[in-house]
This record gives C-alpha cells, sequence and structure tokens, in this order.
C-alpha cells in the first residue's frame, strides 16, 4: 500500500467514526432527555456562564493579529456553535478569511474578529531594544530638523542688513496742513459750521488745522488788540472749545493763528515802538490759549520781531515750544511765516528765529502779478540747499497762502495735481490753503467761498466742473493717504536725479521700505527723462499720474528712457531688492 492509499483510508475511517458517534448520542438523547434544572441550578448556572463568558471575552483580548492560529481556532469554534460563514460570524468587526484546500476549489472562508493587540503585548513591544532604537532614531531625526530650520532662520537674520531707526519726527511731520478761514470755510461762516466739516477733513489726512486769526484786532488800533477775545461774527470759547475737542477725536490738531495786526496795513505788529507792548501782551494770550488746548501757534512777521526784541522773542518760544507736561506728550509747534523766497535767506531765517516750521514763497517765482514762472533747476538748488542744511522735519513747502492767493490762481486750476504731487512727496511738511484740494480759484480777493458738492442733480457746465472737482479731490486724498503711510514719503532719504530749466526728478528712499521716484515736467513739450544712477532699477511702476491716460496707474515704465508729456507729473514706485 502507498503513502497516498494509506492518507486517504485513515482519512475515511476518521469519517466513519465521527458519523457513528453522531448517531449513539442521539440515540442516548431519545432515551435519556436532559433533564430540567432546579431555579436555584439554573440561577448558579446562569452566573457561570456569565463568568465564562467575561473570561472568554478577556481571552479573546489578547489573541494576537496573527490571522494563523488563533484565527483557526475562532474559526473552528464558531464552526462547532452552528455559525456559519456567511452569517451572524461576519458581523461586529469580523472579517472573512479564505482558508485554502486542496481538495475544494470553492470560495469559503471562516469570519475572524479582529482585536487588534493587547495592552500587555503593546508594553511588550514597546520595552524591545528595536523599539527603543526605532524611538531613539526617529527623535534625533526630529531634532535634527528642527536645530536645522532654527539654524537657517538665524543665517538669514544675520545676512539681513540691520533695518534703519525712525528718525525723531513730531505731529507735524506726519500729514499736510490745511490753512483756512473760518467766514470763508463754511456756508455759515462760523466755528459751529467748520465743527461739522471735521470729518471732511479727516478723510483728506489733514494732520493739522491752521485756524485763523479770529481774535479781536481792529485795523491799525493797537489799543483795542484784544488777543484773547474771539470775534463775536464767528463764534465764541464755547465754540471753539468744542472745535478742538472735535478735531482731536479725529486725530487732527489745532494751530492758532495769532497774527497781530491781520485787518490792517501796519507791521509786522505795528511800529517800531510799539512792538514791545504788542510782544508782552502776546505773552500772556499764549498762556490763555494753551490752557485752551490748542496745539501750537503761527505768528507772520517773525524776522523783525526776532530783531527788534530778542528778549521776548524768545520767551514766545519758549511758552510755546515748552509747554509739554506730564498729560500733554505731544509738542507744540511754532510756524513763522515770512515774505522772503530767497533759498539763502529762508535758510538763514530758520536757524536765527527757532521757529519749528517757516512758511516762505520759496516755490514762487513771480511773473507780472498773478502768475508765477518756474523754474526746475531754481527749485532743484533750493532744496539742495535746504535739504543740506537742515533737518527734514524742520522744513515747510507751500503754493500759496492768505498773503499771495490759492495756488489755482497762481499756477492755473490744469497745474494744481502738478504741485499737489511736487508738496507731497518733497522731504518736509507740505502746507495748503483751503480749496487747494479742488483747485479753488480767488475772485475778487483771496479768501473766496469755499464750494462744497451738494446731492442736488446738476447739468451742463455745473456737472463738468463738479466732476473735476471731484476728481481732484480724489487725486490728493490719493496722495495724501500714500504720503501717511509709506516710511520713504514720511522719512526717506531725498536723492535728486535730473534737473533742467523745465524737468525735474528726485527719489526717496527709506531702509527696506518701497523706493519713490516723483518725476516732473514744467515745459508746454514732451520731454524725456534718462535715469541712470546705480540705485536705480531697470523698471518702475506708476503709482499715479497727472495724466492717467498716458501713464495708466500700475504700468510700467523704462526709467532709462521716461516719455513725459506736457506739463505733467508722476510718481513711480520700485520694490526694496536688497
Amino acid at each position: 500500500m502507498t503513502t497516498e492509499e494509506t492518507h486517504v483510508e485513515l482519512k475515511d475511517t476518521a469519517v466513519k467514526d465521527a458519523q457513528d458517534a453522531a448517531k449513539e448520542d442521539a440515540a442516548a438523547a431519545v432515551v435519556d432527555p436532559p433533564q430540567v434544572p432546579a431555579p436555584e441550578a439554573a440561577a448558579d448556572a446562569t452566573e457561570a456562564d456569565v463568568s465564562e463568558a467575561d473570561l472568554d471575552a478577556e481571552e479573546q483580548e489578547k489573541v494576537p493579529m496573527t490571522g494563523g492560529c488563533g484565527a483557526e481556532n475562532q474559526g473552528e469554534d464558531r464552526a462547532e456553535n452552528g455559525q456559519s460563514a456567511g452569517g451572524e460570524g461576519e458581523k461586529n468587526g469580523s472579517i472573512k478569511l479564505k482558508i485554502p484546500d486542496e481538495d475544494d476549489d470553492d470560495d469559503k472562508g471562516v469570519a475572524v474578529k479582529f482585536t487588534g493587540l493587547s495592552k500587555e503585548e503593546l508594553l511588550r513591544v514597546a520595552g524591545t531594544p528595536g523599539w527603543v532604537r526605532t524611538r531613539w532614531a526617529l527623535l534625533v531625526v526630529f531634532w535634527l530638523g528642527w536645530l536645522g530650520m532654527l539654524g537657517g532662520a538665524v543665517l538669514i537674520i544675520l545676512r539681513a542688513p540691520p533695518c534703519r531707526d525712525l528718525p525723531p519726527t513730531d505731529w507735524w511731520n506726519h500729514g499736510p496742513l490745511y490753512q483756512l478761514n473760518v467766514k470763508a470755510f463754511t456756508e455759515t461762516g462760523n466755528i459751529k459750521g467748520l465743527e461739522q466739516k471735521i470729518p471732511s477733513l479727516s478723510q483728506m489726512k489733514v494732520k493739522g488745522l491752521v485756524l485763523g486769526p479770529i481774535h479781536v484786532a481792529p485795523a491799525d488800533d493797537v489799543m483795542n488788540l484784544r488777543f484773547e477775545e474771539i470775534s463775536p461774527e464767528v463764534g465764541n470759547l464755547e465754540d471753539f472749545k468744542r472745535l478742538v475737542q472735535a478735531a482731536h477725536k479725529k486725530g487732527i490738531f489745532v494751530v492758532l493763528d495769532l497774527s497781530p495786526n491781520y485787518q490792517g496795513t501796519s507791521g509786522p505788529w505795528f511800529s517800531n515802538s510799539s512792538v514791545t507792548n504788542v510782544a508782552e501782551r502776546l505773552k500772556s494770550a499764549l498762556v490763555f490759549w494753551m490752557d485752551r488746548g490748542i496745539d501750537g501757534v503761527q505768528l507772520s512777521g517773525v524776522e523783525r520781531v526776532a530783531n527788534i526784541v530778542p528778549s521776548l522773542w524768545n520767551d514766545i518760544r519758549a511758552i510755546v515750544q515748552n509747554g509739554t507736561t506730564e498729560e500733554r506728550t505731544d509738542k507744540r509747534v511754532l510756524i513763522g511765516l515770512t515774505e522772503r523766497s530767497s533759498a539763502a535767506e529762508v535758510s538763514s531765517l530758520l536757524s536765527s528765529s527757532g521757529v519749528d516750521l517757516l512758511i516762505s514763497d520759496i516755490l514762487v517765482s513771480r511773473l507780472g502779478s498773478s502768475q508765477i514762472s518756474p523754474d526746475a533747476t531754481e527749485h532743484a538748488q533750493s532744496l539742495r540747499l535746504l535739504y543740506g542744511s537742515h533737518v527734514q522735519t524742520s522744513l515747510a513747502w507751500s503754493m500759496g497762502g492768505p498773503a499771495i492767493g490759492h495756488m489755482a490762481s497762481l499756477v492755473g486750476p490744469w497745474m494744481v495735481r502738478f504741485y499737489q504731487l511736487l508738496l507731497l512727496t518733497l522731504p518736509g511738511t507740505p502746507v495748503f490753503n483751503y480749496g487747494d484740494e479742488i483747485a479753488l480759484q480767488d475772485m475778487e480777493n483771496n479768501f473766496p467761498k469755499m464750494i462744497w458738492d451738494s446731492e442736488e442733480e446738476l447739468n451742463g457746465t455745473l456737472l463738468k466742473e463738479q466732476s473735476e472737482r471731484i476728481s481732484c479731490r480724489k487725486f490728493f486724498r490719493f496722495l495724501s493717504d500714500l504720503r501717511s503711510k509709506e516710511r520713504s514719503l514720511l522719512y526717506g532719504d531725498f536723492l535728486l536725479l535730473h534737473n533742467s530749466s523745465s524737468a525735474l526728478a528726485y527719489s526717496r528712499v527709506w531702509d527696506q521700505s518701497h523706493r519713490y521716484v516723483a518725476i516732473f515736467n514744467w515745459d508746454a513739450n514732451q520731454t524725456t527723462l534718462e535715469l541712470n544712477d546705480p540705485s536705480l532699477p531697470t523698471y518702475a511702476d506708476v503709482m499715479i499720474a497727472t495724466n492717467s491716460s498716458a501713464m495708466p496707474a500700475d504700468s510700467s515704465v523704462d526709467l532709462g528712457k521716461i516719455l513725459l508729456g506736457p506739463e505733467q507729473a508722476a510718481l513711480l514706485r520700485f520694490p526694496y531688492t536688497g
């Protein structure tokens, strides 16, 4: 007999024995039926079954996830309990495994419960040498990666150029100053009407409001000059206090013009015999107004007073400039007005008078009685002299004012945007007259009524004029807002890039901030600017231009060959590249 025949015979014998045993069990069950246990015995049996079930559950949790011997035993237990491979045995997390059989090609399997590793087995695995080595290797890799990133960040910081400290500045260096006449500025012509316009000034990013004069000052009458009393036609002291509070809430500082004889023709400060008297009375008035919350004073004729009564002038300066207390950290500004237009004279007076800002006619070169003749070369020389002799925080730039009229009347309404761009990009403090943001022109005097746009429907010429005013104000607001945010325009160094009799170009650069280039062409013909300074890139982006059709915003221009139209100006920007 061969080996295979022996296996077959043994297998047949086992099957026959199993069948005989099943028949004997069935016969015994008929002869001796199962006994029903007593109640107490049944309860004991139930408790025993429950205990055994709990033990079985604990034992099952210890079954390893091998799918081998344990799985086969579970399959055999289920088979003995009458569970089919495709019935209840596949529920509750069970899986079906295919047990290959040489003699059976059918797709059969048994249900196996997937229980995972037990707590004790996980602890045994975690303590093995292999796992410990793996854990330490992962920790080493993590810390090496973290240290590498940290080292890279430190290297970047060390290689980066150090940031420059911001220069010391005061509030009047952070936005334009706005001069106005109360009677002409509002519809009501008084301080209450001015208070209602504070939100409009705030939208234009006005930093300081230069108000007045509003004190009682009969023309050429020294004896009836009263600095502490407000002219009744514009309001009273309570109105003024509310105005100051409203302005401060919007971040606008209030400067009061106390020029003595502002309605007369004598002076400044009347005759030589009256200067001492007026200066003494002004000293007590300054203390009075400082206690009412003003943030500075503007005075005309400072060069004459400083020369005639230098000791009194020093007292006036001290009252204004040394008025900072613990309750008030912001400085008060002393602004001087002068008719001098020579850069050398303005520079000398700025040093000798000790004022914080000196407003002059340095940008105004007269042609006839009303128009000015711009000279870019002269402007460039003035800028160089003043910027080279004084810190930019003491420089002030204006085009027009109460004494000489509005910007639009001096340069023409078509050039207002041109000079807005110039004043708001020069190093120093820009000073504007009320209405310069809408190209307001003088009529019979230098104090025309301010034009406020109404909501009523307009047509024809009125609609076109309103559209022009809105466009001009929008241009002003964009530049004013940009200047208040960009450090290069607030603190940046001034570098002259090009100047000729009709064209001017300069850059404003601060540390690692965006750089700006301002370009101007006063000529009536198109000009080409070739800016080839080593500090400049090849191209720059247009931020804003007086002719948006020729130079649209966000367009790119070649700095080596800029075509600038007649009487056009533009502001360009390029990024810091290290």
